[in-house]
């Protein structure tokens, strides 16, 4: 078999590869011009010798029961050329290192993304949204808001809540501890009663000397408006045995009227002189004699014991007695 393979020897003698070796060089073995290994050749005419057996074709490109479509060049790479054949002229291609994929014949084409449509989001690729970040924000502050205001209508049930659970973990409501009951303030003692002390008429006292009863001067407040008279006299006086709750100091106070001028008596408490002489002056300062137009009382301390006690007014030697008497009374110090 020569190199230029006449078709006469068997397909298993024809070597396609002849004319890589210095041998097959030798004998004249040239390149196939026409389609070789791994290339494809033109399509078998009647009466034209074949040129060779191995019709390789390149991956893809036979399609069984389809119409042949001649191959189209691969993504990224110029088109291939047959042995023997001068690649055409390329004007003004890129460069296919540095072209886009999409300016290549055959490349998917790249979908252009136009702006965001939900009018927040930024122009980038996979940038946030910023319009769901705002609207998740809200609803977080309308939360706190109603929490808030969840707590302040619940605060006037708080203090019923802590003593229901004070109460559950001590027992039942009745069995909490003292400590745990709400304070109540504290009882003032109850103010004793005002000591009930006595008070007499002069009319209706013990009389001694001149002294009579009389209801002729208008104003006494005694029953009927009598009072005492008479007691202007030497060794006159009235006796009163008062009867005191308790023992302590007290004021014996004496209700009179005098004509216009002052007056005093002796003051005897059981049967000792008191300390101080009981003053029967003008203390309204009046200067009308009428004894209607000078009621007035006067007050001195006496020291009494529990029990009864013995008051004596008396008209004594020195003593100015020109007046009336109208009613005795023991008031507080």
């Amino acid at each position: 078999m020569t190199a230029g393979n006449n078709g006469a020897s068997k397909p298993e003698d024809d070597d396609p590869f002849g004319y890589l070796y210095a041998d097959g060089q030798a004998a004249g073995a040239q390149p196939p011009g026409q389609g070789g290994y791994g290339y494809p050749g033109p399509a078998a005419q009647p009466g034209v010798p074949r040129t060779s057996y191995n019709q390789v074709r390149a991956v893809g490109e036979r399609q069984y029961g389809q119409q042949q479509v001649p191959p189209q060049p691969g993504y990224g790479y110029p088109p291939q050329q047959a042995y023997g054949q001068q690649p055409a002229p390329q004007y003004h291609q890129p460069n296919p290192q540095y072209a886009a994929p999409e300016t290549y014949p055959g490349g998917a084409p790249t979908a252009h993304r136009g702006p965001a449509q939900d009018g927040g989001g930024s122009g980038g690729r996979g940038g946030p949204n910023t319009k769901a970040l705002l609207i998740a924000a809200v609803a977080v502050v309308a939360v706190v808001l109603i929490g808030i205001g969840a707590a302040l209508l619940s605060g006037s049930d708080g203090d019923k809540d802590k003593k229901n659970e004070a109460a559950s973990s001590e027992g039942p409501a009745g069995e909490a501890k003292e400590s745990d009951k709400a304070e109540e303030p504290e009882k003032k003692p109850e103010e004793s009663p005002a000591l009930e002390l006595p008070k007499q008429d002069a009319a209706t006292l013990t009389l001694g000397g001149s002294t009579t009863v009389e209801s002729s001067v208008e104003g006494a407040q005694g029953v009927n408006g009598t009072y005492v008279t008479g007691f202007n006299n030497v060794g006159s006086s009235v006796t009163w045995k008062a009867n005191m709750p308790t023992e302590g100091s007290y004021r014996l106070t004496v209700r009179y009227a005098i004509p216009a001028v002052d007056a005093n008596a002796t003051l005897t408490v059981n049967g000792k002189p008191n300390s101080q002489p009981i003053g029967l002056k003008n203390f309204i300062n009046s200067s009308d004699t009428n004894l209607e137009k000078n009621w007035q009382t006067t007050w001195a301390p006496v020291d009494l014991k529990k029990g009864e006690n013995e008051i004596k007014i008396s008209c004594e030697d020195g003593n100015q007695c020109d007046v009336v008497l109208d009613w005795l009374e023991v008031t507080q110090k």
